[in-house]
């Protein structure tokens, strides 16, 4: 005899075999569950079943101590959150997020982190790639589609150069919301925030941050997560591996949305555990990692690999710090550092904090941002990167890891799969004088599907030396010992 753990829009239940409810726990409004969502929505309710030991009940203390534990989180100080004008709407919108089923599911969550694992033991390399901001409007199957084929291209062209497997994770479904550097715009209009906060509509009624986008946001999200698994069906094997499998991530960024998708995980009776069911992965932002923030507390309490993207002005002890927090058991996969250092930075202010992670003997994997760190405004006006400083700080990050014995573990980069015109160079020879026609980013300039595939061509090669250097070393170390 088993109970059942169901989840049905805004109850989890325990039942035994014939159907009787053993233990309930609520999540919300299970009559409002649903209302106000998109009818056309590409997920439909159903329940969700896990097989529990026979007399196992969830210990009311511990559940009631994870929930204690996350709300000082997300009521500690946090950076970058919309300033909400309708209050009740928002709790509204909560509650049904709340009771909502889940976006990213829990097995290909771990998963992921297993496939990460291998990647901080260097056997695999990580590509991580998608939009700056998505958008509502581009939230197209064919859109979708090309993202996933410029991915697919990107890893290819990786596991040709360097003999190595790749796990690719997109910037997709729920990249809806992004940290500005200032609260208003040149025109004096609040900043867009991203399409789940406000719209990129230069109207100050529609630059309010208005709850009922973050309901759209995730729609949009369970619908593009659909078409990712979609595609990845194309190329199932027959032991239900695939290798167009895409994991989704985005920035862990508004918390009333991040929060409501936090789920209680009983899958190990012995251990239950809270998880985000809004992506597979999250990361927290160099705008919000204050280390008494909402953003890292919220980041420490759940079991999804979780990223932390450092800048220049990183500290190597801080860093650290960091990788304790996040990561206290040390467990492989869960942690990935992404550094974004910028082409004149990376080979001065990395080996650092490198060595101080390293020496530690934690176990992080470190993943190269080249873009934000390389971002000016060009003659005519477009924020842009050039090509050439993104190759260069993905070649700086390949020498330090050379120089400290650590393995350079992956990418991380804004791109799309459209013939857009935004970073300037690369073999399409993309210029200024571009822009005016192919500048299309919601936010920041994105490579597009050739330059990113050059890009992953590039760091195909530095991996393929790394392991041939190591290769010969190990060859020579062999033959001085005869």
């Amino acid at each position: 005899m088993v109970f059942l753990l169901n989840y049905r829009w805004s109850r989890w239940s325990i039942v035994d075999k014939h159907g009787a409810t053993f233990w309930t726990e609520d999540h919300g409004d299970s009559q409002n569950a649903m209302s106000g969502f998109d009818p056309e929505l590409e997920i439909a309710p159903k329940e969700y079943a896990m097989v529990l030991p026979m007399g196992h009940r969830p210990d009311d203390r511990v559940m009631a101590d994870l929930y204690r534990r996350l709300a000082a989180a997300v009521g500690q100080p946090a950076a970058q959150q919309p300033d909400w004008a309708d209050r009740r709407l928002l709790d509204q919108v909560v509650a049904q997020l709340r009771s909502a089923p889940p976006i990213a599911a829990v097995e290909e969550t771990d998963r992921l982190r297993t496939l990460l694992a291998e990647v901080a033991g260097g056997t695999r390399f990580l590509l991580q790639g998608g939009d700056c901001a998505e958008t509502f409007a581009s939230n197209t199957e064919q859109y979708a589609f090309a993202m996933a084929d410029t991915l697919k291209e990107m890893r290819e062209a990786v596991f040709r150069g360097a003999a190595s497997p790749v796990v690719t994770v997109g910037r997709m479904a729920g990249q809806y919301a992004k940290p500005r550097s200032k609260p208003v715009d040149d025109s004096g209009l609040p900043a867009y925030r991203g399409d789940m906060v406000n719209s990129a509509t230069p109207d100050p009624a529609l630059r309010r941050p208005d709850p009922a986008r973050l309901r759209r946001a995730y729609e949009q999200s369970a619908i593009t997560i659909g078409r990712l698994r979609k595609y990845a069906a194309v190329g199932e094997g027959s032991e239900g591996e695939s290798d167009n499998d895409i994991f989704t991530s985005h920035e862990a960024l508004v918390l009333d949305y991040e929060r409501a998708l936090t789920r209680l995980d009983h899958s190990d009776p012995q251990r239950p555990r809270l998880i985000s069911t809004s992506a597979h992965l999250l990361w927290v932002g160099e705008r919000t990692r204050q280390p008494d923030g909402a953003h890292i507390g919220f980041a420490s309490l759940i079991a999804n690999p979780i990223g932390l993207k450092i800048g220049p002005n990183a500290k190597p002890a801080d860093v650290l710090g960091y990788v304790r927090r996040l990561n206290p058991y040390d467990l492989p996969g869960k942690l990935t550092v992404i550094c974004r250092m910028g082409s004149g930075m990376v080979r001065s202010t990395l080996p650092a904090i490198v060595d101080e992670v390293e020496s530690a003997g934690r176990q992080v994997v470190w993943a190269c941002d080249p873009m934000h760190g390389n971002t000016f405004v060009s003659t005519n006006g477009y924020k842009t990167r050039h090509f050439d400083d993104i190759l260069d700080e993905v070649r700086g990050f390949f020498e330090v890891h050379a120089a400290q014995g650590s393995h350079p573990g992956g990418l991380h980069v804004e791109m799309t799969g459209e013939d857009v015109a935004e970073c300037i160079g690369g073999l399409a020879d993309i210029r200024e004088r571009d822009f005016p026609h192919g500048y299309l980013t919601a936010c920041d300039p994105r490579l597009n599907a050739q330059q990113a595939t050059e890009l992953a061509v590039y760091a195909a090669d530095l991996l393929a030396d790394r392991s041939n250097r190591s290769l010969c070393a190990t060859r020579g170390a062999g033959v001085r010992s005869l």
